[in-house]
C-alpha cells in the first residue's frame, strides 16, 4: 500500500506559520509580531515572505541568520539583497521539498495615502495558502486557507466573501494578534460553520501543531 506522508503546521503568533515534511521545514512571514519568530527561523530550511511588511518580514532576524534561503517579492530583496529569489504571481518553485505557486500580486487598499506594496499569495503543495495581506482568491483548489482576521486592511465582509470565493476545505484564523481573545472567538463565530461562510474557522494557539 502506498503511503503519503502528509504536512504538518504549527501556527505562530499573527501572520507567522511553518510547514514540515519529510523532514524538512518553510517558514511563512516570521514577522517583528510573532515572539516565537527567531525559533520558527532557526528551524527553517527556508524562509517564504508574503511581503515587505514588519509584521511580516523582521530583517534584523533574518540578518542573523545569513545562510537560510529567502524568497519574496522584489521589494523583500531590495531590503535583503541577492540571497533572496524573487517571487512574482505566476511563479512556480520547488523549496526545500516544497511545491510553491505564487498568487495576486498586491496588498489590499488602507488608504489612498498608504501605498499598496507588492504581495504575493503562497499556495504550498497545493495544499495550504497563505495570502499575505490580501483577499486574493488563487485560480485553484486549496485544502487549507489561513484567514487574516485584523489588521487595518480587513473587513468582515469581505473575508467571507473570500472564504465563499476560495471553497476551501478547512480554514485556521491568522493575522489574529490586533484582535483581543473575545474578539477571535467572535470573528470566528461570525465568520464560521453557523456564520457567514458554512465553513468551521479553526483557532490554534501559539506553537500548535497539526495535520494538513
Amino acid at each position: 500500500m502506498l503511503y503519503i506522508r502528509r504536512m504538518q503546521l504549527t501556527k505562530y503568533a499573527h501572520a507567522c506559520v511553518a510547514l514540515h515534511k519529510d523532514g524538512r521545514t518553510i517558514v511563512l512571514d516570521p514577522g517583528t509580531f510573532t515572539p516565537e519568530a527567531r525559533t520558527a527561523v532557526t528551524q527553517a530550511d527556508a524562509v517564504l515572505i508574503t511581503h515587505e511588511h514588519f509584521d511580516h518580514l523582521d530583517e534584523d532576524l533574518l540578518r542573523e541568520h545569513p545562510g537560510v534561503p529567502v524568497f519574496g517579492p522584489a521589494a523583500v530583496r531590495a531590503k535583503l539583497g541577492e540571497r533572496v529569489t524573487v517571487l512574482a504571481p505566476g511563479d512556480e518553485r520547488e523549496i526545500a521539498g516544497f511545491t510553491v505557486t505564487a498568487h495576486g500580486g498586491r496588498h489590499a487598499p488602507i488608504h489612498g495615502d498608504i501605498p499598496i506594496v507588492d504581495n504575493v499569495g503562497l499556495l504550498i503543495d497545493g495544499t495550504v495558502y497563505h495570502p499575505g495581506d490580501s483577499y486574493h482568491a488563487p485560480d485553484r483548489p486549496v485544502g487549507m486557507l489561513l484567514l487574516p482576521t485584523s489588521g487595518p486592511w480587513t473587513k468582515l465582509g469581505e473575508a467571507a466573501d473570500f472564504v465563499r470565493a476560495v471553497k476551501p476545505e478547512r480554514v485556521l484564523q491568522i493575522h489574529e494578534l490586533m484582535l483581543s481573545e473575545l474578539g477571535q472567538a467572535s470573528t470566528a463565530a461570525i465568520l464560521g460553520e453557523q456564520g457567514l461562510t458554512g465553513r468551521a474557522v479553526e483557532r490554534l494557539a501559539p506553537g500548535a501543531t497539526i495535520e494538513v
